[in-house]
């Protein structure tokens, strides 16, 4: 499929699909022989990954830093990525998320009981 029906497939525009393969996320497609990209069903599943990953709040940077794991991630079910249990660090890209997400969460509730402290005139 071209460009514009594998970014519609995948939900996102043609312009990302470039970005990814820009960035090292996606790898390069097939070319027609008149030079227009061809994506099959795989790059779709890859690109939906990445969006996935991305609405959690990773980075383009952490996918770089794994882009050639990507892959792995499509599968069904996708593999276990490690433990991410209470009181368990978990390592990598998805701990320093974890880690940045608990850090604005204790900011936040920080913030909130000011606020409220505040507004009951403490």
């Amino acid at each position: 499929m071209r460009i514009g029906e594998a970014a519609a497939a995948a939900g996102t525009t043609a312009r990302a699909l470039r970005f990814y393969e820009q960035r090292g996320l996606l790898p390069p497609p097939l070319r027609t022989p008149s030079g227009q990209r061809e994506y099959g069903p795989r790059d779709v599943a890859r690109v939906r990954v990445i969006r996935d990953l991305l609405g959690l709040g990773l980075t383009i940077e952490d996918l770089r830093g794994c882009a050639d794991r990507l892959h792995l991630l499509t599968e069904d079910p996708p593999p276990r990525c490690g433990s991410v249990e209470p009181g368990v660090a978990a390592s990598g890209i998805v701990g320093r998320r974890l880690a940045a997400l608990d850090a604005e969460i204790s900011r936040l509730t920080e913030v909130r009981e000011s606020l409220a402290r505040r507004a009951a005139g403490d």
